[in-house]
Protein backbone atom coordinates (compact mmCIF):
# COMPACT_ATOMS: atom_id res chain seq x y z
CA UNK A 1 0.00 0.00 0.00
CA UNK A 2 1.06 3.34 -1.38
CA UNK A 3 0.24 6.93 0.27
CA UNK A 4 0.14 10.24 -1.19
CA UNK A 5 -0.20 13.24 0.67
CA UNK A 6 -2.37 16.14 -1.14
CA UNK A 7 -0.62 19.36 -1.24
CA UNK A 8 -2.37 22.56 -1.06
CA UNK A 9 -1.28 26.16 -0.85
CA UNK A 10 2.19 27.36 0.66
CA UNK A 11 3.02 23.14 0.36
CA UNK A 12 0.75 22.25 3.24
CA UNK A 13 -0.52 18.78 3.21
CA UNK A 14 -4.13 18.82 3.25
CA UNK A 15 -4.70 14.82 3.94
CA UNK A 16 -3.04 11.79 2.98
CA UNK A 17 -4.98 8.68 0.81
CA UNK A 18 -3.88 5.50 0.65
CA UNK A 19 -2.98 4.10 -2.52
CA UNK A 20 -3.19 0.98 -4.05
CA UNK A 21 0.32 -0.55 -5.12
CA UNK A 22 -1.34 -1.97 -8.31
CA UNK A 23 -2.58 1.34 -9.33
CA UNK A 24 1.17 2.91 -9.07
CA UNK A 25 2.56 0.25 -12.17
CA UNK A 26 3.58 1.61 -15.47
CA UNK A 27 3.80 -0.66 -18.59
CA UNK A 28 7.28 -2.38 -17.72
CA UNK A 29 4.71 -3.10 -14.56
CA UNK A 30 7.45 -1.34 -12.21
CA UNK A 31 5.71 1.08 -9.11
CA UNK A 32 6.13 4.56 -10.63
CA UNK A 33 4.90 7.52 -8.48
CA UNK A 34 4.23 9.59 -11.51
CA UNK A 35 1.61 6.94 -12.21
CA UNK A 36 0.01 7.59 -8.97
CA UNK A 37 -0.19 10.69 -8.96
CA UNK A 38 -2.11 10.41 -12.33
CA UNK A 39 -4.80 8.18 -10.79
CA UNK A 40 -5.31 10.13 -8.07
CA UNK A 41 -6.11 13.58 -10.38
CA UNK A 42 -7.94 11.53 -12.39
CA UNK A 43 -9.95 10.14 -9.51
CA UNK A 44 -9.58 13.26 -7.08
CA UNK A 45 -10.01 15.73 -9.41
CA UNK A 46 -6.66 17.60 -8.40
CA UNK A 47 -3.73 18.09 -10.24
CA UNK A 48 -1.21 15.44 -10.41
CA UNK A 49 1.80 17.35 -9.66
CA UNK A 50 0.18 18.37 -5.93
CA UNK A 51 0.00 14.59 -5.02
CA UNK A 52 3.52 13.50 -3.06
CA UNK A 53 3.95 10.18 -2.11
CA UNK A 54 5.23 9.62 1.27
CA UNK A 55 6.08 6.20 2.98
CA UNK A 56 4.73 4.88 6.40
CA UNK A 57 7.83 4.09 7.90
CA UNK A 58 9.50 6.77 7.89
CA UNK A 59 10.05 9.28 10.44
CA UNK A 60 12.81 12.08 11.89
CA UNK A 61 15.07 10.82 8.66
CA UNK A 62 15.11 7.35 9.37
CA UNK A 63 13.26 4.29 8.21
CA UNK A 64 11.44 2.41 11.35
CA UNK A 65 12.62 -0.90 9.73
CA UNK A 66 15.87 -0.04 8.66
CA UNK A 67 15.24 0.39 4.78
CA UNK A 68 15.96 3.85 3.27
CA UNK A 69 14.41 6.84 4.88
CA UNK A 70 11.86 8.20 2.31
CA UNK A 71 10.98 11.91 2.30
CA UNK A 72 12.15 12.48 5.50
CA UNK A 73 9.07 12.20 7.69
CA UNK A 74 5.48 10.16 6.44
CA UNK A 75 3.20 13.36 6.27
CA UNK A 76 0.60 14.34 8.08
CA UNK A 77 -2.41 16.80 7.62
CA UNK A 78 -0.76 20.61 8.75
CA UNK A 79 2.66 19.05 7.76
CA UNK A 80 4.74 21.13 5.14
CA UNK A 81 6.02 20.05 1.73
CA UNK A 82 9.50 20.69 1.45
CA UNK A 83 10.45 20.47 -2.57
CA UNK A 84 13.80 22.11 -1.96
CA UNK A 85 14.86 19.61 0.31
CA UNK A 86 12.30 16.75 -0.42
CA UNK A 87 11.36 16.54 2.92
CA UNK A 88 8.00 16.52 4.21
CA UNK A 89 7.69 18.90 7.88
CA UNK A 90 5.85 18.61 10.82
CA UNK A 91 4.65 22.01 11.94
CA UNK A 92 6.95 23.99 13.72
CA UNK A 93 6.69 23.86 17.26
CA UNK A 94 8.24 27.44 18.46
CA UNK A 95 9.29 29.97 16.12
CA UNK A 96 12.80 30.21 16.79
CA UNK A 97 13.01 26.47 16.02
CA UNK A 98 15.29 25.81 12.97
CA UNK A 99 14.85 22.86 10.21
CA UNK A 100 17.75 20.14 10.77
CA UNK A 101 18.05 18.07 7.36
CA UNK A 102 19.61 15.20 8.46
CA UNK A 103 17.07 14.32 10.83
CA UNK A 104 14.17 15.78 9.38
CA UNK A 105 13.10 17.43 12.38
CA UNK A 106 12.81 21.08 14.20
CA UNK A 107 15.62 21.82 16.49
CA UNK A 108 16.17 24.77 19.39
CA UNK A 109 18.15 27.22 18.33
CA UNK A 110 20.53 26.15 21.22
CA UNK A 111 20.65 22.52 20.50
CA UNK A 112 19.05 19.13 21.86
CA UNK A 113 17.35 19.89 25.84
CA UNK A 114 19.99 18.60 28.66
CA UNK A 115 19.95 15.28 29.61
CA UNK A 116 18.61 14.54 33.20
CA UNK A 117 21.03 13.37 35.90
CA UNK A 118 20.38 9.74 37.52
CA UNK A 119 18.85 11.41 40.33
CA UNK A 120 16.42 12.94 38.67
CA UNK A 121 16.13 10.03 36.73
CA UNK A 122 15.45 7.79 39.75
CA UNK A 123 12.86 10.17 41.29
CA UNK A 124 10.93 9.73 38.15
CA UNK A 125 11.35 6.20 38.34
CA UNK A 126 9.67 6.20 41.84
CA UNK A 127 7.28 8.15 40.96
CA UNK A 128 8.17 11.21 43.40
CA UNK A 129 8.83 13.70 40.98
CA UNK A 130 8.45 13.92 37.06
CA UNK A 131 11.44 16.15 36.07
CA UNK A 132 12.13 17.08 32.33
CA UNK A 133 13.45 20.19 30.37
CA UNK A 134 10.79 22.00 28.17
CA UNK A 135 11.53 25.01 25.64
CA UNK A 136 10.72 28.58 27.25
CA UNK A 137 10.77 30.39 23.97
CA UNK A 138 11.04 33.82 25.67
CA UNK A 139 14.07 32.94 27.20
CA UNK A 140 15.95 30.69 24.45
CA UNK A 141 16.38 28.25 27.28
CA UNK A 142 15.62 24.65 28.47
CA UNK A 143 14.18 25.22 31.82
CA UNK A 144 13.93 22.15 34.37
CA UNK A 145 9.99 21.48 35.62
CA UNK A 146 8.41 18.89 37.50
CA UNK A 147 5.33 17.94 36.85
CA UNK A 148 4.23 16.53 39.86
CA UNK A 149 5.06 18.93 41.36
Amino acid sequence: MAHFAKIGLNGKVLTVVPLNNSDMLNASNIEDETVGQQYLELHNNWPSQMWIQTSYNTFGGQHKNGGTPFRGNFAGIGFTWDEDNNIFWPPKPYNSWVKHILTASWKSPIGDAPTLTDEQTNQNLSNTHHWKYVWNEDNQTWDLKDSIA
